[in-house]
C-alpha cells in the first residue's frame, strides 16, 4: 500500500540520524554531551523558532476556514493529557516526563509530508492550522506543567509567552493573516535554517540515547501506545460534535494518531526533566507509528477522505 510505503520513507531516515547521533556519542564519548547543550540551545532558541514562523508566513493561513480544525488540535491536545494522566498515576510515572509528550505529537515534520500525501497539496493549510494550534498548548499548558514545583516567579507565566518559539508562532500568524508579505530571500534564508532544526533534533536524540537504561524502555513503550490511542479515542468524540468536512475528518484522525514529537526530548532536557525517559517514549512513539498511523487513516479516509 503506498501509504504504508511512505510512512516507512519519512520513519526510516528519522531511525537513521538517530542513530549516527547514537554512534559519534559512542565514538567520541562524555565530551559530545557537553557539547550538544550549546547546539540545543541554539536550536530551541533561533532554528526551531525559524521553522515555525517560516511555516506559517510563507502559507495563505486561511483562520475562519481552518476554524473547526483549530479547536480539534486544541482539544485533543488538552484531551490526550486528561485521559493519560490516570495512566502516569497508576504506572507511578511523572506526570511532568509522562504527559507532555502524549499532549505534543509529531504534526509538523511527520504530520505535515503524510497530510499532503493522503490529502493532497490542498491540505496544507490544514496541517500547519492543526500543529500551530498544539504547538501553543504546549508551549503553554505542557511547558507551564514541567515548570510546576520548580523555583519559578509569579512572572513566569507571561515570560512563556515571549519565549523563542511562541513568538515566532504569534508573529508567523499575524503575518498570515493580515497578509504580510516577507522578501522572498529573506524567507528563503529563515527556512533554510527552520529546516535544519529538524535533523539536529534528531542527532541530539541520539546522544541521549547513551544514557537510556532497560528502566526507560518500559515507560517508552507504554507512551508510543498511549499518544496515539488517547489522541485517537478523543478524536472518536470529537468526530461526534464537530461539524467537519469529509476531508477534514479524515485529517484531524490523522493528526491524532501521530507519535510524540521529538521537540518534546529537546524541552526535557532544557528543563532536566527525566530526558532519558522522554528520549525513549520519543523514539518507540516514532516507531509505532508504523501500526498507529495507519489506523488512523482507516478511521478517517472511508467517510470521503480519500
Amino acid at each position: 500500500m503506498e501509504i504504508i510505503e511512505h510512512i516507512g520513507s519519512i520513519i526510516l531516515p528519522v531511525f537513521a540520524i538517530i542513530a549516527i547521533g547514537y554512534g559519534y556519542a559512542r565514538w567520541r564519548g562524555e565530551v559530545v554531551r557537553s557539547d550538544m547543550a550549546s547546539v540545543n540551545r541554539v536550536s530551541m532558541e533561533v532554528l526551531a523558532p525559524l521553522m515555525v514562523f517560516s511555516a506559517l508566513a510563507a502559507k495563505d493561513f486561511d483562520l475562519l476556514h481552518n476554524g473547526w480544525l483549530i479547536l480539534a488540535s486544541v482539544l485533543i491536545s488538552l484531551g490526550s493529557g486528561v485521559l493519560a494522566w490516570p495512566v502516569a498515576r497508576l504506572l507511578g510515572y511523572d506526570k511532568r516526563t509522562f504527559l507532555p509528550p502524549m499532549m505534543y505529537n509529531n504534526g509538523g515534520n511527520m504530520g505535515v509530508p503524510l497530510m499532503l500525501l493522503a490529502f493532497g497539496p490542498e491540505s496544507l493549510s490544514a496541517a500547519v492550522a492543526l500543529f500551530t494550534a498544539a504547538t501553543f498548548i504546549y508551549f503553554s499548558v505542557g511547558v507551564k506543567m514541567l515548570q510546576a514545583g520548580r523555583n519559578t516567579r509569579p512572572g513566569s507565566f507571561l515570560k512563556l509567552l515571549n519565549s523563542p518559539i511562541m513568538m515566532a508562532m504569534i508573529l508567523g500568524v499575524l503575518f498570515a493573516l493580515l497578509h504580510i508579505p516577507v522578501p522572498k530571500p529573506l524567507l528563503s534564508a529563515m527556512k533554510l535554517l527552520g529546516e535544519a532544526s529538524i535533523p539536529i533534533m534528531l542527532f541530539a536524540l541520539g546522544v541521549r540515547m547513551m544514557d537510556i537504561s532497560f528502566k526507560s524502555w518500559h515507560i517508552g513503550l507504554v507512551g508510543a501506545a498511549t499518544c496515539p490511542l488517547v489522541g485517537l479515542a478523543v478524536a472518536l468524540v470529537l468526530d461526534q460534535f464537530l461539524p467537519l468536512t469529509s476531508a477534514q475528518r479524515g485529517q484531524m484522525f490523522l493528526f491524532a494518531a501521530l507519535p510524540p514529537a521529538v521537540l518534546c526530548f529537546m524541552v526535557a532536557e532544557q528543563y532536566r526533566q527525566e530526558p532519558d525517559k522522554v528520549a525513549s517514549i520519543v523514539l518507540l512513539g516514532n516507531l509505532a507509528a508504523l501500526v498507529f498511523v495507519p489506523v488512523g487513516l482507516w478511521l478517517g479516509l472511508p467517510a470521503g477522505a480519500g
